[in-house]
C-alpha cells in the first residue's frame, strides 16, 4: 500500500500563515491597541484644531492643514513603534523571536513579515483617525476621488516607518530604547511638517532644512497634496521618490541589522 506525501508548503505559505496569526492576535486585543494609537493625536486634534480655534488663537483653515498631517503621523509612528518596540522584546525579554527563526523561510523573510506586520498596524491607526477628526473638524472636506490615492501613499508612508522601526530595533540595546524613544520621537514629530505645511517655513531657512532632512515631512506633504491641493505643499513628484527612497534605504539597512541580530 502507498501512501501520498503531502506538499511541503512553500516558504511563502509559511510567511502567510506568520502573518495571519499576528494579525489574528491583534485582533483579540483590538481595544487596547486602538487605545494606544487614537488617544495623543484625538487630544492634538481637539487642542489644536478645535479648542484653540473656538477660542480664536488659531484660524478656521487650520484643521485643513493639521488633519491631514495628523493622520500620516499615525500611519508613520504606528508603523515605526510597532516594528521597533516588540522587535526589541523578542530579542531580548521574550525571546518569542526563536520560534520565528525556526520557521522554514529565510530570515530575510522573517525580518520582512515584521515590517510588513508594522506597517498594517500602522495603516490601522492612521485609517481610524480619518472618521475621528471629520467630526472633531466638520470644516474639514476631502475630494472622494482622493482618497484611495491617498490611502495608498499613507500606507507607503507606514511601510517606512516600519522599516525604519526595524532598524531601531536591531541598532539599539533593550536597555537603551525606552531613551531612545524619548529622544527621537518628539523632534520626528514637530519637524515632519504634520501641523504646518513645509513651504511656509521659507522665513525660517535654518527649520525648513531640518524638516527637509525628516521623512515623515514628506508623508504629511504628499498626504497634503492629495486631499488638500489647495494648501501649499511640496509637490507629488518629489514626495513619493523620497518616500519610496527611504523606505528601501531603511528596509535593506534593517533587514541587514535583522539578520546579524539573529545570527548572534
Amino acid at each position: 500500500m502507498t501512501t501520498m506525501a503531502h506538499p511541503t508548503p512553500s516558504a511563502w505559505h509559511i510567511f502567510g500563515a506568520v502573518l495571519y496569526r499576528d494579525i489574528f492576535v491583534t485582533g483579540r486585543e483590538l481595544g487596547s491597541f486602538l487605545a494606544q494609537v487614537v488617544i495623543q493625536p484625538l487630544f492634538i486634534l481637539f487642542i489644536y484644531g478645535k479648542l484653540l480655534r473656538d477660542l480664536g488663537y488659531t484660524g478656521g483653515s487650520f484643521g485643513v492643514v493639521l488633519l491631514p498631517g495628523i493622520v500620516a503621523l499615525n500611519g508613520f509612528l504606528g508603523g515605526l513603534q510597532n516594528t521597533a518596540l516588540p522587535l526589541v522584546m523578542d530579542f531580548s525579554y521574550s525571546r518569542e523571536i526563536e520560534d520565528r527563526l525556526l520557521a522554514p523561510m529565510s530570515l530575510r523573510l522573517v525580518a520582512a513579515e515584521k515590517i510588513v506586520f508594522g506597517a498594517l498596524r500602522g495603516i490601522l491607526a492612521a485609517v481610524v483617525m480619518v472618521p475621528i477628526g471629520l467630526v472633531l473638524l466638520p470644516d474639514v472636506a476631502w475630494p472622494v476621488g482622493a482618497l484611495l490615492p491617498a490611502f495608498g501613499f499613507i500606507a507607503l508612508g507606514a511601510f517606512t516607518g516600519a522599516a525604519i522601526g526595524m532598524t531601531v530595533g536591531t541598532l539599539v540595546e533593550a536597555r537603551r530604547i525606552s531613551i531612545l524613544f524619548a529622544v527621537i520621537l518628539t523632534p520626528l514629530m514637530f519637524t515632519g511638517a504634520t501641523q504646518f505645511p513645509w513651504p511656509a517655513l521659507s522665513r525660517l531657512r535654518w527649520f525648513q532644512t531640518i524638516c527637509a532632512v525628516n521623512p515623515l515631512t514628506y508623508v504629511s506633504e504628499g498626504t497634503r497634496a492629495l486631499l488638500t491641493p489647495n494648501v501649499p505643499h511640496i509637490s507629488l513628484w518629489i514626495d513619493v521618490p523620497v518616500v519610496i527612497a527611504a523606505a528601501t534605504a531603511f528596509f535593506l539597512i534593517g533587514t541587514a541589522g535583522f539578520l546579524r541580530k539573529a545570527m548572534d
